[in-house]
């Protein structure tokens, strides 16, 4: 299946090391860049941070309800949809989570990855 072709109108760049704008629910920072007609988030997560204890209680819903895109940097997160299917996703993996799970950082190394889709309502307070 052939994917439509996205056009780019300006030729622009900008650092995650100074963000647009960060939210950082326990145990988690998210850099939030804005490009023209695209956003884009680097998502930093401690050991020991699972969505259901660091952000659920920021966006008060029962599993994560957001659809990711995105690249993994370093560590380890393993994702269990609400079917009980899960993955764990580690350093040089790309990946796609449909809405409707809950995920953990394994080991003890923080979890960092880059995300193309979700950054814009990813820990967003309700």
């Amino acid at each position: 299946m052939a994917e439509a072709a996205v056009k780019v109108t300006k030729f622009e760049s900008k650092s995650h090391n100074s963000p647009d704008e960060v939210r950082s629910p326990a145990k988690t920072r998210v850099e939030i860049v804005r490009l023209p007609g695209y956003t884009l988030g680097r998502m930093n997560l401690e050991p020991g941070w699972r969505w259901s204890e660091c952000v659920k209680p920021v966006v008060k819903t029962d599993s994560c309800q957001v659809s990711h895109v995105g690249y993994v940097v370093s560590g380890r997160l393993t994702v269990k949809l609400e079917d009980g299917t899960q993955k764990t996703f580690e350093s040089g993996m790309s990946y796609t989570i449909p809405p409707g799970h809950d995920a953990w950082v394994e080991g003890g190394q923080p979890f960092q990855c880059i995300e193309v889709l979700s950054a814009e309502e990813y820990a967003r307070p309700a």
